[in-house]
C-alpha cells in the first residue's frame, strides 16, 4: 500500500510540532539546576511517564513484537522482574540520592568512597550508555528507511538532528514533557494498532487466540529448572530485577529523572508507578506481535529480520492517516529516548568530569559548555548509529546485552557503598574490575543468557570488593 501524502502530512507535524514544543523550554534554563535537573519542579506522574519513555525505544515498539512473533509472552517474566527491581530501589538506594544537593548518581559514590571511583563509575556509564544508545539509534533507520525510503544512514541523521535541538535548547525540562505527550502517541498509536489487525483478521480475536493457543504463543510462565534459558520465572524476577536494580538505581539516565522529584517521597512513587505501567507496555506490544503472527502465518526469516514485521505491517496493510500516525509513534519512541540518553551524558560529562576540573567555573559558562556537550555527544552517537548498521539479529536483545555488561560492576560498587562500612576505594574498584571482566567473558565465551549477566556481576563485584577490602584493611592494622 506505501504511505500517502496524508501520512507523510503527520510524520511531517508531529516531527516540526515535538521540536518546536520542546524548544519553547530554552527561556527556563538559567542554571545547571534548570538545565540537569528541571529545577527540582517536575511532578510525580510527569516523571513516571518520562522513566517509561526514557527505557522505551525503537528498540521496544519493533523488535518486542518481533520477539513474541518468534516466540512467545515469556519475556513479560523478566518485566515483573522490572517491577520487583523498583521497589527494591526505593528502599535500598533512592533513600541515599536525597541526602544531600546530588545532580549525577556518581556524586554518591565520591561522598562515599572517593573521587577516583566516582571518574571510574562515570566514565563506565559514558563507555556503555553510549554504545547501547548507538544500537537504538541505528533502530530508528530500520523503521525511517522503510516508511520514508530514505537510506539507514539519512534516517539516523534526520532523528538525530530534530531530537538533538530541543534537547540542546531545553534540558531535562523539555526532555520530561516531550517525553509525556511522546508516551502518549506511541502508546496510543500501538492501541490503534492493535484494533486495526483485529478487523484484519477474520474471526477477530477468536481466532487469533485459537492460533496462538495451538502454537503456545500465550504463554507467560516457564518454571523450567534451567540456568541455560534466558526467559523462565527465575531468570526473569531475579535477574530482571537485578537489571533494573543497575539500569534505574546507577544509570543516570533514569537517577537524573528521580533527582528532578520535589521530594524522596514523590520520587519514589514516579519510580514504583513507572513499574506499572512499563508491565502494562510491554503486554501490549507482546500481544501485538502475537496478533502479528495470527495475521500472517509465515516465519519471519520471510520479512528478512523479526524486527521488520511490524513496521512492514505499518507500511503495506494500515489505511491512509493511521500508518502515518503509526510511523510518528516509533518515532516519538525513538526520541523520547535518544533525548534522555543525550541529557544524562551531558551531565555526567560537565558534573562528573569538567567541573571537577573547573570549579571556579561561572554559571552561565556551565550552561554554555552543557550545551556543547549535548551537541558532542549527539556526533557521537550518530557515529555509533552508522556502526551499528553491522549488527544483526533482534536489536532489543543486542542493546539489553551491551549494558548488562556494565551494570554488574556498577551496582556491586553502589551496594559496596550504602550496605557496608568497611568496603574501601581500593577494594571497590578491583571489585568492579573482576565484574565487569567476569561478565564480559560470559558475554563473549559462554551461552549463559544476558539476562543472568548484571546478577552474576554484581555478586563478583561485590564479593571481591568486601573480601579485598577487608584483607586490605587488616593489613594496614598490622603494620
Amino acid at each position: 500500500m506505501g504511505l500517502s501524502h496524508l501520512d507523510f502530512a503527520i510524520i511531517g507535524a508531529y516531527l516540526a510540532g515535538i521540536t518546536l514544543f520542546g524548544i519553547g523550554f530554552r527561556k527556563r534554563q538559567r542554571t545547571l539546576r534548570d538545565y540537569f535537573l528541571a529545577g527540582r519542579d517536575i511532578p510525580w506522574w510527569a516523571i513516571a511517564i518520562s522513566i517509561v519513555a526514557a527505557e522505551t525505544s525503537t528498540l521496544t515498539i519493533i523488535s518486542i513484537p518481533g520477539l513474541a512473533y518468534d516466540s512467545n509472552l515469556t519475556f513479560l517474566q523478566v518485566v515483573l522482574g522490572y517491577v520487583v527491581g523498583r521497589v527494591m530501589i526505593s528502599f535500598v538506594l533512592l533513600p541515599h540520592y536525597f541526602r544531600g544537593d546530588l545532580y549525577t548518581a556518581y556524586q554518591l559514590i565520591e561522598k562515599r568512597f572517593g573521587p577516583q571511583l566516582r571518574s571510574l563509575t562515570s566514565g563506565l556509564f559514558l563507555l556503555t550508555r553510549a554504545a547501547a544508545e548507538g544500537v537504538r539509534v541505528y533502530a530508528v533507520s530500520i523503521v525511517v528507511s522503510i516508511a520514508l525510503g530514505t537510506g539507514e544512514i539519512a534516517s539516523i541523521a534526520i532523528i538525530t538532528i530534530l531530537t538533538l535541538i530541543y534537547t540542546f535548547e531545553g534540558g531535562l525540562a523539555a526532555v520530561i514533557w516531550t517525553d509525556v505527550v511522546q508516551t502518549a502517541i506511541y502508546v496510543g498509536g500501538t492501541l490503534v494498532g492493535v484494533f486495526t489487525i483485529l478487523h484484519y483478521v477474520p474471526g477477530g480475536w477468536a481466532h487469533i487466540h485459537q492460533i496462538a493457543t495451538v502454537d503456545d504463543k500465550l504463554r507467560v510462565f516457564d518454571f523450567t529448572p534451567s540456568f541455560w534459558k534466558p526467559y523462565t520465572f527465575w531468570a526473569g524476577v531475579v535477574g530482571g530485577g537485578f537489571f533494573t536494580l543497575g539500569s534505574h538505581g546507577t544509570d543516570q539516565l533514569i537517577v537524573q529523572r528521580l533527582l528532578a522529584a520535589r521530594n524522596f517521597r514523590q520520587s519514589a512513587t514516579a519510580l514504583i508507578s513507572s513499574g506499572v505501567i512499563i508491565l502494562f507496555q510491554f503486554a501490549l506490544f507482546m500481544v501485538l506481535g502475537v496478533m502479528l503472527f495470527a495475521y500472517y502465518l509465515v516465519p519471519s526469516k520471510s520479512f528478512g529480520t523479526a524486527d521488520k514485521i511490524y513496521p512492514t505491517f505499518i507500511i503495506t496493510r494500515m489505511p491512509h492517516g493511521i500508518s502515518g500516525l503509526l510511523i510518528a509513534a516509533i518515532l516519538a519512541a525513538a526520541m523520547s529516548n535518544l533525548s534522555a540518553a543525550l541529557n544524562s551524558l551531558s551531565s555526567s560529562s560537565i558534573l562528573d568530569f569538567y567541573l571537577r576540573l573547573r570549579p571556579q567555573t561561572d554559571e552561565r559558562r556551565r550552561l554554555q559548555l552543557s550545551r556543547v556537550a549535548t551537541a558532542c555527544w549527539g556526533v557521537v552517537l550518530f557515529v555509533l548509529a552508522i556502526l551499528a548498521l553491522h549488527y544483526v539479529g533482534r536489536v532489543v536483545e543486542v542493546g539489553l546485552q551491551i549494558a548488562s555488561i556494565s551494570y554488574g560492576a556498577l551496582l556491586g560498587a553502589f551496594l559496596l557503598g550504602v550496605l557496608t562500612r568497611r568496603a574501601t576505594q581500593s577494594g571497590a574498584m578491583l571489585g568492579m574490575a573482576f565484574g565487569f571482566a567476569t561478565v564480559l567473558y560470559l558475554r563473549l565465551g559462554t551461552r549463559v543468557p544476558w539476562t543472568w549477566f548484571v546478577a552474576i556481576g554484581t555478586a563478583v563485584t561485590f564479593g571481591v570488593g568486601y573480601s579485598v577490602s577487608v584483607l586490605l584493611t587488616a593489613k594496614k592494622e598490622n603494620l
